[in-house]
């Protein structure tokens, strides 16, 4: 770390102007060097594209929403970590130097809580759901196991209210073992963000945005210990502190499992959390095999949406693979299925614009919500289809429930309803 240190000293020292601008004002450096850096990468982007010959249509707007997009959710986190890093390194010790960098650290930390959760919304991570689900392949179960969440969620919870009572309160006013109480838990914050990280690591590629937030948070921790040094150092309690945290952190942790377990989670849900799981590093499970994926956009509706607004109802078979099925499918499946019974030529036309069509439709449904928007649009045709079926189909509910089930099952429902 010595050597680390005397690198940045030497540079540092060199532009004691940039120097004091970053001290002073730490929020505002970053949020300069974020929208210089989004601009420079904005501009070396569209230069590449015209050394390598390709086509570059950017307008005006295109050039400051792709600016715009780069500075806030991908320069913005760089230059946090890099100024955290630095201010840990070359600690401020003026308490009003102290205060701003405070500011920074919590915007930083309400920032990327809100980047954790956009990324992870568009990285295919299904977060509701567990192991044991059938997926589509280009989808990930969820690296935490659902039933422990709560435990998990707490350990967060505590570890932030650990830096948050040493950035907001004067430390010099503050008993010395709640100094140490909130260093244990800081240290327990810590500790999950690093099982979070290995956790995340055989799909870094893909997850990294998410293990920027556990690494800032454990350089801000150092941060506070220095600062508790540096503020200590005249009485005497030069290490004691930080090594009484350590200390109290495996009580505290008792503690706290204990309270949980009053809540209805397990003893062993700390370790269950991420061993109960499929799809990453420290998973334990293996999953079921994964859902058909043929472009059919209302079957990617029926098991990519929120349960609450898509309503799946139960799995179902198509083409040998078990698929999640909603009402919404099974309308209009009928529906189909009436059509070609009925008018087989109007039903061929048909659903030759279906398969045309509902590919491209289907691989834009990649979230949650984009699974909820297409479900909603759709409803005012699932209610049309209803309306035909009831129409012209003398059982219109018994073709409804019969559609995704196994040929066999279907046959021996056909012959119970015979005799």
């Amino acid at each position: 770390m010595e050597w680390v240190k005397d690198i940045i000293l030497k540079y540092w020292r060199k532009s004691e102007k940039l120097r004091k601008i970053i001290l002073e004002k730490p929020n505002l450096s970053v949020l300069s060097f974020s929208i210089l850096g989004g601009f420079l990468i904005g501009c070396a982007n569209a230069l590449f594209a015209l050394v390598e010959g390709e086509s570059f249509y950017f307008s005006f707007n295109d050039f400051c929403v792709l600016w715009f997009i780069l500075s806030a959710f991908i320069v913005y986190p760089a230059m946090f970590t890099v100024v955290n890093m630095s201010t840990l390194l070359l600690l401020p010790k003026s308490e009003k130097l102290q205060k701003k960098i405070t500011i920074m650290e919590f915007t930083a930390l309400f920032l990327g809580i809100f980047y954790s959760v956009l990324y992870g919304s568009v990285l295919d991570i299904q977060w509701a759901t567990d192991w044991d689900v059938s997926i589509y392949p280009f989808q990930t179960h969820s690296p935490v196991w659902s039933e422990a969440g709560l435990t998990v969620i707490v350990l967060a919870l505590v570890g932030l209210l650990g830096y948050v009572v040493l950035a907001v309160f004067p430390l010099k006013k503050m008993p010395p073992l709640a100094i140490a109480l909130s260093i244990a838990a800081m240290y327990i914050g810590v500790g999950l963000g690093i099982v979070w990280s290995i956790q995340m690591m055989n799909q870094v590629g893909k997850t990294f945005p998410l293990v920027v937030l556990p690494f800032n948070f454990a350089v801000m921790t150092a941060k506070r210990i220095r600062y508790i040094l540096a503020e200590r150092e005249e009485t005497g309690e030069l290490h004691r502190l930080p090594l009484l945290g350590l200390l109290l952190m495996l009580p505290l942790l008792g503690i706290l499992i204990c309270i949980l377990i009053l809540f209805g989670q397990r003893p062993d849900a700390i370790i269950k959390a991420w061993t109960d799981t499929a799809d990453w590093t420290l998973s334990t499970k293996t999953p079921p095999p994964p859902l058909e994926y043929d472009g059919h956009y209302l079957c990617t509706v029926a098991a990519g949406g929120h349960k609450k607004v898509v309503k799946p109802l139960r799995m179902g078979e198509r083409h040998g693979h078990r698929i999640v099925v909603n009402r919404q499918l099974l309308v209009a499946n009928a529906f189909e299925q009436l059509l070609e019974e009925r008018m087989p030529n109007v039903h061929r036309n048909i659903r030759h614009f279906y398969d045309t069509y509902g590919l491209p439709v289907a691989k834009l449904i990649k979230t949650k919500l984009a699974a909820d928007v297409v479900y909603i649009i759709m409803k005012p045709l699932e209610w049309i289809f209803l309306i035909v079926l009831y129409l012209f189909d003398t059982n219109p509910e018994n073709r409804i429930a019969l559609q995704y089930l196994p040929p066999r099952v279907v046959r021996q429902l056909r012959n119970l309803d015979e005799r």
